[in-house]
């Protein structure tokens, strides 16, 4: 009987090794290192803003975060190009959402911004994406086409109170429906955490 179980147990874990996508590691360390650089000059930045010690002045900064975003575009349009939207399956969860989070930099180019998110609803409809990463991306795209926001992502600190508000939204009194339905927190506990 032992026997019998432990074969089954083998079984199960050699079809379950088979049916699990493989993930494409070097497109992950690509990302990865497209993301490190991406991070790199926004913290600088956030260091000189608190005028904290950096190793860099605000030329600098400046100059490296605008090449390492263009690059970072670039290389973002050839993925789409080759892959369509990486998603779970491709380059695991943290690998999508690193992707996610370079396209929310392309801000220069929202038709780019537009056409991700195209991809990416058809991803987040098959479980392969996050939503909460697709709300965010959503209102980002409204936002740079001066349209009001549906989840209430984006925001501003006001200069008075330093306290984050969200901008308009569209509909406010369904706002918490459509972050529920995208797996966000309420927005009232989004501020709260924004606000700390």
């Amino acid at each position: 009987m032992k026997k019998c179980y432990l074969l089954l147990f083998l079984l199960t874990c050699t079809i379950a090794g088979v049916c699990q996508p493989k993930i494409d590691s070097a497109l992950y360390k690509k990302l990865k290192a497209m993301f490190k650089e991406d991070q790199k000059w926004r913290i600088e930045f956030n260091k000189l803003y608190k005028h904290e010690k950096s190793d860099y002045d605000q030329k600098t900064v400046d100059r490296n975060w605008a090449l390492t975003d263009s690059a970072n575009e670039a290389e973002a349009k050839r993925i789409i190009i080759k892959y369509g939207y990486p998603g779970y399956s491709l380059v695991g969860e943290s690998g999508s959402s690193i992707f996610w989070a370079i396209v929310q930099h392309c801000d220069d180019d929202v038709a780019f911004q537009q056409k991700v998110l195209l991809l990416m609803h058809k991803e987040v409809k098959r479980h392969n994406a996050s939503g909460e990463n697709y709300a965010y991306l959503k209102d980002r795209v409204l936002g740079n086409l001066g349209q009001k926001q549906l989840y209430g992502t984006q925001g501003r600190t006001d200069p008075q109170t330093h306290k984050w508000e969200p901008l308009p939204i569209s509909d406010p009194a369904n706002v918490e429906i459509r972050r529920k339905q995208m797996g966000l927190i309420s927005l009232k506990d989004y501020k709260k955490e924004i606000n700390k």
